[in-house]
């Protein structure tokens, strides 16, 4: 069964002669340990699918279905909680709070989760050569330290889906092409489902899968 499908996933904006349709009736479906990649111009409706799959927005029509449970049949509050739980988002920002060092991040989301994950922080960053910059602030990190921060973070609450959106915009070629890399690489060895929008054609190669989005409608 797949990680997350989409059954004729639609979303419109408006009513009457202001209605757009932001993303056409679709199907997908996205199995545990896969790489993809959504492409397409500006304004092709990419960030509103990403949405809707990750809980932030809900379909005008269709169901959006995490391990075969509709989100949409979901309270506020469950949906929040699968975001916390079973979801990572890695925003081109990087998403780190920036008073919190590299440490005090992954304490955070201990403490709001009431858990303790035992070391696993460390074995994160260390396997993405980020270990000597625990103390540091995000300020103080490059912006591919900082991604890769951001990817240990996502990792950390062992979720079953990581969105990605535009992760790589603010890197050089270098760096974007050593953090996709990274990303699929965590794909595989965590098991996790990876969906990240792109405009960079040149890192299109490394996913197992991509798709176009143009006018709200999607082709592999």
């Amino acid at each position: 069964m797949a990680v997350l499908e989409l059954k004729q996933v639609s979303k419109t904006f408006g009513s009457g002669n202001t209605e757009m349709t932001a993303v056409a009736p679709l199907d997908l479906a996205i199995d545990a340990g896969e790489f993809i990649i959504l492409t397409g111009p500006s304004g092709s409706g990419k960030t509103t699918l990403l949405t809707m799959m990750g809980g932030l927005l809900t379909p005008t029509s269709g169901q959006v279905l995490l391990n075969g449970q509709d989100l949409g049949q979901m309270t506020e509050k469950q949906r929040s909680r699968v975001r916390f739980d079973q979801y990572g988002f890695i925003l081109q920002s990087s998403n780190l709070i920036p008073f919190l060092t590299v440490a005090e991040q992954f304490e955070l989301v201990d403490r709001l989760s009431k858990q303790n994950h035992d070391g696993y922080a460390d074995q994160l960053l260390t396997a993405l050569g980020v270990a000597d910059e625990k103390t540091s602030l995000p300020a103080k990190l490059s912006g591919g330290q900082r991604q890769r921060v951001a990817i240990a973070r996502a990792l950390y609450n062992h979720p079953a889906v990581i969105f990605a959106d535009e992760p790589t915009a603010a890197l050089d070629s270098k760096r974007a092409f050593q953090v996709v890399q990274t990303l699929k690489s965590q794909a595989k060895e965590h098991n996790v489902a990876v969906i990240m929008v792109t405009h960079d054609d040149d890192l299109l190669a490394e996913a197992d899968r991509v798709y176009t989005v143009v006018d709200g409608k999607i082709k592999e």
